[in-house]
């Protein structure tokens, strides 16, 4: 529960490197400093805000954006959450040419992925972040050799992934059992999947699909688990977490307050 300085930030200042950390890009004196670098290039990663226009011609090679899509699909704040929120059943990392649009740009480098059945937002993230950090240097190595080529994205198939908010976290149990089992992989680890019991918010953390029918965010117990009906079957919730409380096994939510017959959540 304390700040903790970034990766970069902590390799930077191992070695003696400078770092810079002005709070606004939008201030000519924060702009001129950059700029007073001379950098060959400038890279961006989760950078959330777009960079302006002198920014983006200050380094002699531009300014490279490591986005963790697929352009032109899922362009924006969140493309790992979308991508599984979405069912897709790959994604991967494109190395993009930064220009003033929001992940417009002409494209350097793009590598594929599959999503496994069981990934979560952490699991994708660490595997596109590797593939991300390799790729970096190899598009670098590209551009000042000269031998780098950007092609522009193509219009058809753009899709954009905005910021998850409160209102993407709640469990809506009327749709079908698959895309609300997607979602709690989507919000894990952060910030979670939730619905409500008896009023008091509780979080999903794990939960599986069921061939199973029931009144939509009706509560049973069937051999032992936890099962919550949906529109379309039902979840197996495997671990859950009340308000204030850790997280813990169904099992062990059963054993302690176990809702009543009839009880649902939403």
């Amino acid at each position: 529960m304390h700040p903790r300085p970034s990766a970069v930030k902590r390799f930077a200042l191992d070695h003696g490197l400078e770092v810079f950390q002005p709070e606004t890009l939008k201030e000519p004196a924060g702009q001129a400093r950059v700029r007073a670098a001379q950098p060959q290039a400038l890279v961006v990663a989760a950078y959330g805000l777009l960079l302006p226009q002198p920014l983006l011609e200050a380094g002699r090679c531009g300014a490279l954006n490591i986005h963790a899509s697929l352009l032109p699909r899922w362009r924006g704040a969140a493309p790992i959450q979308r991508a599984l929120l979405a069912g897709d059943a790959e994604t991967g990392i494109s190395i993009m040419q930064m220009d003033p649009g929001l992940d417009t740009g002409p494209v350097l480098m793009q590598r594929r992925i599959p999503i496994g059945p069981d990934e979560d937002a952490s699991s994708l993230h660490d595997r596109l972040a590797a593939m991300g950090a390799d790729m970096i240097v190899a598009a670098l190595a590209d551009l000042e050799a000269g031998r780098a080529h950007a092609v522009p994205q193509p219009a058809d198939g753009v899709t954009y992934a905005p910021k998850i908010g409160k209102h993407d976290t709640a469990l809506d149990w009327s749709r079908p059992a698959v895309e609300l089992e997607r979602a709690v992989r989507a919000l894990r680890p952060s910030p979670g999947a939730s619905t409500a019991l008896d009023g008091e918010p509780v979080k999903i953390w794990r939960a599986r699909v069921l061939r199973e029918r029931l009144e939509p965010g009706i509560i049973a117990q069937k051999g032992g688990q936890l099962v919550v009906g949906c529109g379309e079957g039902a979840l197996a919730i495997d671990e859950l977490q009340r308000a204030g409380g850790k997280r813990m096994a169904a099992a062990d939510f059963l054993r302690g307050r176990a809702p009543a017959d009839g009880a649902s959540f939403g």
